[in-house]
């Protein structure tokens, strides 16, 4: 098969050719965006899942719906050593400049734009040197006495709704997406929570879209009991099989090949329907076959040769970011078969002649590096699927 044809994508956050079997969620968005238009109440949404079933991808075309609608949108990416005033600036900002363009009154975008510098501005630190002031990429004036209370709660809520504002102006809504968003810290997931139900109450046309790993739901409950009510959960899972072949022979007969029904058992096998498994089992089986149909005996040949790729960018790039501490602690929960499944800390610590507590540093930074999750206390998973199968391959 020719190797430039080769129709499959296993990147990170990278779109697939076929978006297979995600055809409830886009349609559900397309009814939150249809009904926050009409001003009808609507819950903003949260994507969960473990990494590689396509969380980012799917924000990005959710997000595509909404700029199709002539809304305005921004997205970030949260990491856990930044707070969430200045990316949360950069991403309104580029949203406020997509409506621009059809507001009437521009003296009111420039007004929030001032505003939006305000609050901006909050996140140097007081007492700070001029010169080591970070400055956000907004032209004009500061307009101080809201969002700039440096309480990020009482300014963020300000802040969105004063942005809705602007979107009823011109009959549309504002989407702000979040990817990796169990990487907030605490103060900001309990603002952000705070801002959306103050926006739900109001009928604002302003929803966040969050992307992030099982235990969101979890820390999102834990800064607002609200929380539960406040969001519309959705579980991004593994694909089923007919999605899982969709998304191999779509984009394969679009390139004027095929796979025969063996060949599409076999690697719905080897790729347990994760759309990044299908993606890397894909492409490297188009590469090997020598021609269509592809058959179950080019899968056998590929299979090593990707297992090979997955070991190094997928597993060991996240195995290569731990301790020995931490490894040694992942290597107990693979003991005890977790795959996916949640495990007890406490059978952890008896497999390593341990007492629980000694071993609670290496358990959160493994936490906080997002190689493992809790959804729930005494428990810990790890947010990789396989990842158990692959640190058993691993001498000690």
């Amino acid at each position: 098969m020719d190797p430039v044809r080769n129709p499959y994508a296993p990147g990170a956050g990278q779109r697939p050719p076929e978006l297979a079997g995600r055809d409830r969620e886009l349609d559900q968005f397309d009814i939150v965006l249809e009904r926050v238009s009409r001003r009808r109440p609507e819950r903003s949404m949260i994507c969960t899942g473990l990494r590689g079933v396509g969380k980012t991808v799917l924000l990005n075309a959710l997000r595509s719906q909404a700029i199709g609608r002539q809304w305005g949108t921004g997205k970030i990416e949260a990491r856990p050593d930044q707070a969430l005033r200045r990316p949360l600036s950069g991403a309104l900002h580029m949203a406020v400049r997509e409506l621009s363009s059809h507001h009437r009154a521009l003296d009111r975008i420039d007004d929030f734009l001032g505003t939006l510098k305000a609050f901006a501005l909050r996140s140097n630190p007081a007492g700070g040197k001029i010169r080591d002031r970070w400055q956000p990429g907004i032209d004009g004036p500061v307009v101080s006495g809201r969002a700039d209370s440096g309480d990020i709660e009482i300014d963020l809520t300000e802040l969105l709704s004063d942005a809705a504002e602007l979107a009823t102006d011109v009959g549309t809504g504002i989407a702000l997406f979040i990817d990796e968003m169990q990487d907030l810290g605490a103060d900001d997931v309990s603002a952000l929570c705070a801002a959306c139900h103050e926006l739900s109450q109001t009928g604002a046309p302003l929803i966040v879209v969050g992307a992030g790993l099982p235990h969101l739901p979890a820390l999102l409950s834990a800064s607002k009991s609200y929380s539960e009510r406040l969001f519309r959960y959705v579980r991004i899972d593994r694909l089923d099989r007919p999605a899982a072949d969709l998304a191999l022979l779509a984009p394969a007969r679009r390139e004027d090949a095929t796979f025969d029904e063996d060949a599409l058992s076999a690697l719905y096998e080897a790729a347990d329907g994760y759309p990044y498994f299908v993606q890397a089992y894909g492409k490297v089986t188009w590469d090997v076959a020598p021609s269509s149909p592809i058959t179950a005996a080019d899968v056998k040949v590929a299979a090593p040769e990707a297992e090979a790729e997955l070991a190094v960018g997928f597993f060991g790039s996240r195995y290569e970011r731990a301790t020995p501490a931490e490894r040694e602690y992942m290597r107990a929960m693979a003991g005890l078969d977790s795959e996916s499944d949640a495990v007890s800390t406490s059978e952890i610590a008896v497999s390593l002649g341990r007492k629980p507590s000694s071993l609670s540093p290496a358990r959160d930074s493994l936490i906080k590096k997002g190689l493992i999750y809790s959804a729930e206390r005494g428990t810990v998973a790890f947010t990789v699927p396989h990842f158990a199968r692959y640190l058993r391959t691993q001498p000690a």
